[in-house]
């Protein structure tokens, strides 16, 4: 098994980057995705699967992206109609005070759900129709990540129950993926007052909670210890970062309204470095990246002045 050596800087290979949509004739729904590959891979990569914020389209978190398929992975970040930048966009105003103001129903919520397991079922599609970046996709190996409500997203993806649109408890679990990263994990109790056990509980998927000391939501009442519910009643293998001083912001690679952090360029690299060595140790099965995360190898590489990191296995 190859040695993981920990680098913040981009790989070797080389990133290109196709735009394009797929059309649900089911659900009458467009949703667009921007696909980032390797062109001169020589193996068949993992593909991760990213989800946007709350008026966030597919061009977010093109920095953690960009840095995954330069070290072998495929990356398609998808855009959900409805909860995403057409919120804002062409609106006059801030895009958040826009976005605060918009009436999100449960079945938009819902739709974003659904889009996940309809790209996953089109992915032939994309082969097909993009055979540069077919080529190198290996679609038996697949991860799920998202920011804010897409890190909801993916935790639904994960097992987690959520409100229908009746108010009834439901799973969308999807066993096609191995493992999930969560950048800023959201916590459901303004949703339902069902036990965090229950919710949170029906978990089945290794997750990797990432979040910092300043991680409140921009748009609910609510700060980064809140986040925490969905590591600490979850039953599945989890990891959890707090990142000291880190903001809510710094995955999806703008600020919105934040002021600059003087930590974003190093929380930035601690995002990527931790992400490779997560799909690492998930996707390809690497031990060496396995024991590195498990073994203090992060931490100590991190330092603890910078955040703090454990891990609580499968219950």
């Amino acid at each position: 098994m190859a040695k993981f050596i920990p680098s913040p800087e981009e790989g070797n290979l080389k990133v290109l980057i196709v735009k394009d949509e797929l059309a649900d004739q089911d659900r009458g729904r467009i949703v667009p995705y921007k696909l980032y590959f390797p062109a001169d891979a020589t193996e068949r990569c993992p593909v991760v699967i990213w989800s946007h914020g709350l008026g966030g389209s597919r061009d977010g978190a093109g920095f953690i992206a960009r840095y995954l398929t330069s070290h072998g992975y495929v990356v398609c970040n998808i855009q959900h109609a409805g909860t995403d930048s057409s919120l804002w966009e062409g609106k006059p105003g801030h895009p958040w005070d826009n976005i605060r103001k918009a009436h999100i129903p449960r079945s938009a919520s819902i739709s974003r759900f659904h889009d996940v397991p309809f790209v996953l079922d089109q992915l032939p599609t994309l082969v097909e129709r993009h055979p540069e970046a077919g080529r190198v996709m290996d679609t038996e190996r697949l991860g799920m990540s998202g920011h804010s409500f897409g890190a909801m997203t993916t935790q639904v993806m994960a097992g987690q129950k959520f409100p229908d649109e009746t108010g009834a408890l439901v799973r969308l679990p999807e066993p096609r993926f191995r493992a999930g990263i969560l950048y800023s994990p959201v916590p459901i109790k303004h949703l339902t007052d069902a036990p965090p056990d229950d919710v949170y509980g029906a978990i089945i998927l290794p997750l990797f909670h990432m979040t910092g000391t300043d991680d409140s939501s921009p748009l609910e009442n609510f700060t980064f210890q809140d986040r925490l519910a969905v590591y600490e009643h979850s039953r599945a293998e989890r990891h959890l970062l707090i990142m000291e001083g880190g903001d809510h912001m710094v995955y999806n690679g703008s600020r919105g309204q934040l002021e600059e952090n003087p930590k974003r360029r190093k929380h930035e690299e601690i995002i990527k470095v931790a992400s490779l060595a997560w799909w690492e140790a998930f996707l390809r099965g690497n031990k060496e990246a396995r024991n590195w995360l498990t073994e203090g190898g992060f931490a100590a590489w991190m330092g603890s002045s910078e955040g703090t990191y454990k891990m609580s296995p499968a219950l």
